[in-house]
């Protein structure tokens, strides 16, 4: 028996426009599963697709704005139809709005109440509450599926600058707990993969100097995680795939899985 072969699920990863979210959804391709790209990139959205296909995967693209209900109550049809009933959720939209980092001449008492709701809207209503209330209940119906939301470090421990963001991402490990309870009779898992730092758009300005040299801000997260490096988007597939897979982790739900290189094992 193949614990990894997810042949025959359907697998819905929002966010997968993104590089951790794209990284994981070419992963459940490749490991069987039909794979509905989410994001409201159409140009990343195919090309996602494209890269799936080419590896022998089944992959579509279907455009959605997260944080809107009747968006994805629509792709969630389309998905039906082309398909078949998702049997797994990813929940990979997100990110921090650089506008509102912390810094000296932008402290925490200057965030705007905008800021707090912009982030909100992404990481927490966007990035589990919506999702899960339009696809949770056809899993449900089912009898059974994976849901795998995608937290932060930062959740665990607030870091510096990123407050609005650590506190959205806090509140979806907590709300990620209360689902896995909630679904668990129905035989729905629910778990959290929590990243460490990856390299992406939204955090480039804050690890990378314009000359491509590390930041101060970088040096200080290597020398903090007993890897001593960045992750790459490909490591994320693993912990995915076995938290997708009902074979493999059939009686694994309220899980978190840190994929940090160490870094929440730390202290000084």
């Amino acid at each position: 028996m193949n614990l990894f072969d997810l042949s025959g699920e359907v697998a819905v990863v929002i966010g997968a426009t993104g590089a951790l979210g794209g990284a994981i959804a070419e992963g459940l391709g490749e490991a069987g599963a039909k794979v509905a790209v989410l994001g409201r990139n159409e140009e990343r959205g195919r090309a996602r697709v494209h890269a799936i296909q080419g590896k022998g995967g089944q992959a579509a693209f279907f455009a959605v704005d997260a944080i809107r209900k009747e968006s994805l109550h629509a792709a969630h049809l389309a998905i039906e139809k082309s398909f078949g009933v998702p049997t797994i959720l990813v929940n990979a939209a997100g990110g921090n709005d650089p506008k509102v980092t912390v810094t000296p001449d932008h402290p925490f008492e200057k965030i705007p109440l905008d800021a707090w709701h912009g982030n909100f809207d992404l990481n927490l209503l966007g990035g589990v509450v919506l999702p899960c209330q339009e696809f949770g209940p056809a899993m449900v119906a089912r009898g059974g599926g994976s849901i795998i939301n995608i937290a932060s470090v930062s959740a665990h421990v607030p870091l510096s600058r990123v407050v609005t963001y650590s506190a959205a991402k806090a509140a979806l490990l907590n709300l990620s707990l209360f689902l896995a309870r909630e679904w668990a009779p129905k035989g729905v898992r629910v778990n959290t993969i929590t990243p460490g730092f990856f390299p992406a758009e939204q955090n480039h300005k804050l690890l990378f100097n314009d000359d491509g040299s590390p930041t101060a801000r970088t040096r200080s997260i290597w020398a903090h995680t007993p890897l001593g490096r960045f992750g790459e988007a490909r490591e994320l597939v693993g912990a995915a795939v076995f938290l997708a897979s009902p074979k493999a982790s059939a009686f694994v739900t309220g899980t978190d899985i840190r994929v940090d290189g160490g870094f929440l094992s730390q202290t000084i």
